[in-house]
């Protein structure tokens, strides 16, 4: 390798390393749009999302205000589907610009139901999803005890004891960085949100040409101080909706305005995933020097004397070999329990190791950007069925080492066993979601499409590389396995089979649990997650602690004249996927009473 490569590998790594750390790191997947003058800025509709059901539906499906040339989908990737997004137009006229106060959007007749969903969606705290230029919306909330930003959308409605209030009239807040002459590129989109009792002079019907209201001002924008009449209450009868845009300038550059979403305004400071990092490599030199000491020690100590010419003094003493050395001949015997299976779990351990490894190396370099919606969802299909041919290979070379003759079936089930699983558990949620009326629910073409990745790419890469898996030689161990395997004797206590692989998961949850919080934190809470940097760091240093604990277990295991150890040096680091599973529920609660202590208005 040239001196040049080297350079550059470098540097590629220390870029990643850094990556976290960096203010303004420009998020590649979006074309820039300048905007002139009194040009039309769309503003675009997302689903109805809360934390509480996680059920998010369509944006129509309450009444608000449709547009009048009628309601319009936006083509969505394969992506987007699967997270439930459905992304519409509005009836919301926005002009480069251009100001506007207390503007009548529309006028809607609610009936008996219309006020019994509005009133289940404010219970269950279900929030507005806008998105202007592919930035979405942040919320400002204005009560009478404080003033809070929310970066993830804004709530329909809030209720004060057993009466419901809606949000009727919103101040959207454009945020704008000017690159030209006549060039502007929108930086920051809030929405101030407002419940208004709206008055008007005479009668109107809806749809002549709107009156001027009463209740606010068309000189100034609408703030909470000036609401007299009254907030909304949401009653059977007529219901204005009302909007004011206010343009402000900002030195933000447009690489630079996705940063204030990401970080929440830096709500979770840097330390924090310092202090992740920190506990994970504390516990990888523990288990570093345990392994050191193990192989410098008692291995060298035990093979130079295996090794050295033995005197004729040892010869007539012919002292008898104890520990791991006696099952030199039986350890590398194939496993008598489910041994395809092992293969089988073998080549998909391979096959999702490298697709989790190259989706965060894509989104820590900023390949995957969260402007580009949908785009790990998608990088994570492609890059699972792409690596098919690595779990095909993985499993048929290992299977033909253990000398197996169902080759076909061993490889048939390394394509289907784990997708089968996962695409099964998937469709029953998706049908569940589907008798909700919910927009999670994924559609019978993305699903089609899911399948055809699955059959059409990723069983013929499986297929592929299974052949040139059994097309080489079996793996070539340094011991000859004898025919008779060695009768093992009884094991003590603290080798239990369950005991083991129960702490061998101990040590692995450790050293990532805290940056799994704000992961999951991210998926249930409908936060944003992009700290991907620090994310590989906890990657490699996981993947590191799994292979020590592993090795050091085994060695124990091996001392004790055990040699089965091909399923438990499995289940030992497997058994962290156990621990993250109870955490899961740990989270859970820690949800439940996030809800329970906050209110529409404090909650995002």
């Amino acid at each position: 390798m040239s001196k040049s490569s080297l350079v550059r590998i470098f540097s590629l790594l220390l870029a990643v390393g850094k990556i976290s750390e960096l203010d303004a790191f420009y998020l590649p997947g979006v074309i820039p749009h300048s905007f002139s003058k009194g040009e039309n800025v769309e503003l675009k509709v997302n689903k109805l999302s809360s934390i509480h059901t996680l059920l998010p539906y369509d944006y129509y499906s309450l009444k608000f205000c449709r547009p009048q040339e009628g309601v319009k989908t936006y083509s969505e990737n394969l992506g987007e589907f699967l997270r439930g997004d459905r992304i519409e137009n509005s009836a919301y006229d926005i002009s480069m610009l251009d100001e506007e106060y207390c503007n009548i959007l529309c006028q809607v007749d609610l009936k008996t139901k219309d006020v019994a969903d509005f009133k289940q969606a404010i219970k269950r705290q279900y929030h507005h999803n806008w998105i202007v230029d592919n930035l979405p919306a942040a919320s400002i909330m204005d009560t009478d005890s404080f003033v809070t930003t929310q970066y993830v959308g804004y709530p329909i409605g809030y209720t004060e004891g057993s009466v419901s209030y809606v949000y009727n009239h919103v101040n959207i807040i454009m945020e704008y960085h000017t690159v030209d002459e006549n060039a502007y590129r929108i930086v920051g989109f809030y929405v101030e949100p407002l419940s208004v009792k709206h008055s008007y002079n005479g009668d109107w019907n809806g749809k002549d040409p709107a009156p001027q209201l009463t209740s606010c001002s068309q000189q100034k924008h609408l703030s909470y101080e000036d609401v007299k009449g009254g907030h909304q209450k949401l009653v059977t009868g007529k219901l204005i909706f009302s909007y004011g845009v206010e343009w402000r300038s900002s030195d933000v550059k447009w690489a630079s305005r996705w940063d204030v979403y990401l970080s929440m305004n830096h709500a979770v400071p840097d330390r924090v995933h310092w202090f992740a990092i920190i506990n994970s490599i504390l516990i990888v030199v523990f288990l570093a020097f345990m392994v050191a000491m193990i192989l410098v020690r008692t291995l060298h100590k035990d093979i130079s004397k295996y090794n050295k010419l033995a005197t004729d003094e040892e010869k007539a003493d012919e002292r008898e070999e104890t520990g791991w050395k006696l099952v030199h001949a039986d350890v590398f015997r194939p496993p008598v329990e489910l041994p395809m299976l092992f293969c089988v779990l073998a080549g998909t351990g391979m096959q999702l190791i490298i697709c989790a490894f190259f989706l965060v190396l894509f989104a820590a370099v900023g390949f995957l950007s969260p402007a580009n919606r949908g785009s790990i969802m998608i990088g994570m299909l492609l890059l699972f069925v792409l690596m098919g041919s690595f779990a095909g290979f993985t499993s048929a070379r290992l299977y033909k080492t253990f000398k197996g003759k169902q080759w076909q079936r061993c490889t048939l089930l390394t394509a289907t066993l784990f997708p089968g699983i996962v695409f099964a558990v998937f469709f029953v949620l998706n049908f569940i979601v589907w008798c909700y009326g919910s927009t999670g629910a994924v559609p019978f073409l993305s699903m089609l499409a899911v399948l055809t990745l699955w059959f059409c790419i990723s069983v013929p890469l499986t297929f592929l590389g299974a052949y040139f898996g059994y097309k080489k030689d079996p793996i070539e161990f340094p011991v000859v396995t004898s025919n008779i395997p060695r009768q093992i004797p009884p094991q003590p206590w603290y080798l239990n089979p369950v005991l083991t692989v129960l702490l061998g998961g101990v040590l692995p949850f450790g050293g990532c649990f805290v940056e799994l919080f704000f992961i999951m934190s991210s998926i249930w809470m409908d936060q944003y997650y992009y700290v991907f940097g620090f994310l590989l760091l906890v990657y490699v240093i996981l993947a590191i602690t799994c292979a020590e604990i592993t090795i050091v277990l085994c060695y124990f295991q091996l001392c004790s004249e055990d040699y089965r150890w091909w399923w438990r040096s499995v289940l030992t680091s497997g058994s962290t996927a156990l621990y993250v599973f109870l955490y899961r529920f740990h989270h859970s609660v820690y949800i439940h009473i996030y809800r329970s202590c906050c209110t529409s208005d404090t909650c995002p």
